[in-house]
Formats: structure tokens, C-alpha cells, sequence
């Protein structure tokens, strides 16, 4: 959530693997619009051990000694990702059933979490960005919950495709504000 304090406020010597993570994101986004279907059961199993690897960085970050300001964020969203993550991971044909109804659970997490750094981080440049997110974060979570209560893997697929996308242009946005300035380095 506050991964710029983390990096020396705007000086973060790997801002480029946060680009690199959005990138890539994007790629996936892109193939699973292709194969909605034959992806469905794939998705929750490589979204589960996503969420378990998300909460195992979000565990470190928060536990390390230069732990940012709002560390408990990143302590109760790694808890949060790694349970929701393993319970996914744990049985597929439960996790295909519940699939809808985790996402929903997940993107209405991320949505508030990136609104509350949003409201946070108002000084840097992308700060809108953030609101933004949290903001269709939140409305995704929505139509996850409505594709659960109808049993729409097609439409649940294609909310996914189109999270993964839009998040993983997020994702570019704010490396490039990680990004080092020659002039104020921190070093």
C-alpha cells in the first residue's frame, strides 16, 4: 500500500521490478481474455499462490527493520492474502466455486486499501491514480460478488482479464513515481 516510503520517498533503486510486475500482469491479463474457459480452474490456483507470495512480501515488508509508517496495512494484508491464497489453492473444485465470491473479498480489500493511500500520499505525483484504482477496485468487487450469486465463469473471467490489465497499468504508473530523481538522491 505504501511501498514509496519503503523506497526513500521517489529514490527506489528497483522501481523497475514494480514495472516489470505490471508488465507482466498485463500479459496475463491479455492471455486469460484469449482462453476464458480453459483458464477458469488454472486462474484460482495461480491467483492462490499469487496471494500466498503477495502476503509473504507484505509479512517481510512489514516485519523488516525499515518497516514503512503504516506497517500494520501490510501486516493484516499479508495475513489476509496468504489464508485466502492457500484456501484457493487447497481444493480446486471448491476454490471454482468460491472463486467469485474470494476475488469479491480480495478486490474490495485492495479497493479501500488503496483509497486510505490515496488520501495518504496526496503529495506525490500519481496520488489520483491510487483513488482511481481503489475506486474500480471496489466496483469490481462488486461484480464479482454479482457473478458468484449467478455462477458466471465467463463473466467472472472476463472481470479478472480486465483487473489484471487495468492493474498491472497501475502497477507501471507507480514505478514510474518510484522512480529516482537525479538531483535528491538518498543514498
Amino acid at each position: 500500500m505504501n511501498a514509496m516510503k519503503i523506497c526513500c520517498d521517489n529514490n527506489c533503486k528497483a522501481w523497475w521490478i514494480v514495472a516489470l510486475v505490471g508488465i507482466l500482469m498485463m500479459v496475463c491479463g491479455i492471455a486469460y481474455w484469449f482462453w476464458p474457459l480453459a483458464g477458469y480452474s488454472v486462474a484460482s490456483m495461480l491467483f492462490g499462490w499469487m496471494l500466498v507470495a503477495t502476503g509473504v512480501v507484505q509479512l517481510v515488508v512489514s516485519s523488516g527493520i525499515n518497516r514503512p509508517r503504516n506497517w500494520g496495512w501490510w501486516l493484516v494484508g499479508g495475513v489476509l492474502d496468504i489464508f485466502i491464497g492457500f484456501m484457493l489453492v487447497r481444493n480446486v473444485v471448491l476454490s471454482e466455486s468460491l472463486f467469485p465470491y474470494f476475488l469479491a473479498a480480495v478486490f474490495v480489500y485492495w479497493g479501500v486499501t488503496s483509497l486510505i493511500a490515496a488520501v495518504v500520499n496526496r503529495g506525490y505525483r500519481f496520488w489520483w491514480l491510487r483513488l482511481i484504482n481503489g475506486l474500480l477496485m471496489l466496483f469490481i468487487g462488486f461484480f464479482f460478488l454479482e457473478a458468484g450469486f449467478l455462477q458466471d465463469i465467463l463473466m467472472a473471467s472476463t472481470l479478472v482479464s480486465l483487473a489484471f490489465i487495468y492493474w498491472g497499468i497501475t502497477m507501471v504508473m507507480t514505478s514510474l513515481d518510484m522512480k529516482p530523481i537525479e538531483e535528491d538522491r538518498c543514498d
